[in-house]
């Protein structure tokens, strides 16, 4: 039995073109050779066997072979009887003899190979990053990797140009952020094919909204902006943007509500009605004068904790205390009365 290319790379059977890419894109560069020193040979195999797998599957017609007959199918090895697409005793009449590892590992990357900025190697000789000669003068093939991705001491940078991330504000009530939610963003991209065309396809991305999640924070799909030859796809980033709401501000993990009463209640007592975010009724009653700066705190009926599961902040109440226009003598009489006695 062949092997399964869509093991070899990762992948499930409906991978596009895409998966398929960042994948090639992955193992390739974890299994070169010249990036596996102390463990060339395996590393070798496995890097031919991706190299492969990528081949066969990124061309439409080896892959539609392939998915129908096999590895031994897509090689000529044993031709299906009565299958179109096979001819006699000589197998398929499309007969693929996998091309060099290198070969395609240069052709995917393009000019901006992801070992440059080293003297100019190349990648277009065969077989010519196997050999451990060309790291003369650079200290052997543990310096030339010795922090891929991080560029060496020059400053040269690794791997193809990352397009700069893209932002996009995403709008969410309150309640959103409180309880949590689930939104759906179609974005419209171009992606490009094997061959390098770019075609606009449309994509629907799902966005986990935790709850107790704050405004600024931000959400990133990788490599999901446009793509175009020879630099790696931006980051797709949404930040998240909170609502007004009309009866509760947010401060950190607080909720603030300011309540609106009269001098008499704030006096005498006074009873606060609310409707939680998350539907809930709740009955506060003051009984406490309620003085300037007075500020009532209700534990664990704030915004939930995102590092603190089953916690909540605090719940401010503050009070706006009307005070009347004008008094009659007799009242302020009264109210001196009640005042000092």
């Amino acid at each position: 039995m062949g092997v399964d290319y869509y093991i070899i790379l990762n992948v499930g059977r409906r991978a596009s073109e895409d998966d398929l890419k960042k994948a090639y894109r992955k193992l390739a560069m974890k299994w070169h050779p010249d990036k596996n020193p102390n463990n060339k040979k395996e590393a070798e195999a496995k890097f031919k066997q991706i190299s492969e797998a990528y081949e066969v599957l990124s061309d439409p017609q080896k892959r539609a072979i392939y998915d129908q007959y096999g590895e031994e199918g897509l090689k000529g090895q044993v031709p299906p009887p009565g299958a179109s697409s096979f001819a006699g005793r000589g197998g398929s009449n499309v007969r693929f003899n996998p091309r060099n590892a290198e070969d395609i590992f240069a052709e995917f990357f393009g000019d901006s190979s992801p070992f440059g900025g080293m003297g100019g190697f190349g990648m277009g000789t065969r077989g010519s990053r196997f050999q451990d000669s060309m790291f003369g003068g650079f200290g052997g093939p543990e310096s030339m990797f010795g922090s891929y991705g991080e560029g060496f001491g020059g400053g040269a940078t690794m791997g193809p140009r990352k397009a700069k991330p893209v932002e996009n504000r995403l709008q969410c009530t309150l309640e959103e952020l409180y309880k949590g939610t689930t939104k759906k963003m179609k974005i419209s991209r171009n992606i490009a094919d094997i061959s390098g065309k770019t075609l606009p396809v449309d994509e629907i991305l799902t966005i986990k909204i935790k709850p107790g999640w704050k405004k600024g924070t931000k959400i990133t799909f990788p490599e999901k902006g446009h793509e175009e030859p020879n630099v790696v796809p931006a980051d797709l980033i949404f930040v998240v943007d909170e609502k007004p709401h009309d009866v509760y501000k947010r401060d950190g993990n607080d909720l603030v509500v300011t309540q609106k009463i009269s001098l008499n209640e704030a006096l005498t007592g006074y009873t606060i009605n609310l409707t939680t975010l998350d539907g809930r009724n709740l009955n506060i009653p003051i009984n406490d004068v309620i003085k300037p700066g007075y500020e009532k705190v209700v534990p664990n009926e704030g915004m939930p904790l995102t590092k603190e599961p089953g916690k909540k902040g605090n719940l401010r109440i503050k009070f706006d205390v009307k005070f009347p226009s004008r008094l009659t003598a007799e009242q302020k009489l009264g109210m001196k009365k009640l005042l000092t006695g």
